[in-house]
């Protein structure tokens, strides 16, 4: 027997999914996170156009979403990094996918 899904429930979900990855920023970070780039002030320098705000929004909903950890160390000054969760290296993953397959439409 199959379980019925509200519809409630299944918008629920893409709603939260289209709050963290619906903004353009986010696939940025992650891409960066990905490729090594680990601290925020590497972060803001990588990717061009992104504001201090910005990037603290887009981390902090990352992290909460489940696609990223951050790690601070007790150091003067203070250091935090960032590093996909095995979901954010999925979603990454899915995301390179999605890349690979515009590239191909493009160049038929």
């Amino acid at each position: 027997m199959m379980k019925k899904v509200s519809e409630n429930s299944k918008r629920s979900t893409y709603e939260k999914l289209e709050q963290v990855i619906g903004c353009k920023w986010s696939v940025s970070v992650l891409q960066e996170i990905r490729e090594g780039t680990c601290r925020p002030g590497a972060l803001e320098r990588a990717i061009d156009g992104i504001s201090t705000k910005v990037l603290s929004e887009r981390l902090r909903k990352l992290t909460q979403y489940g696609l990223l950890e951050k790690q601070s160390f007790p150091e003067i000054p203070p250091r935090t990094e960032y590093r996909l969760t095995e979901a954010g290296k999925r979603l990454t993953d899915i995301i390179e996918q999605i890349q690979n397959l515009d590239q191909e439409i493009k160049n038929t």
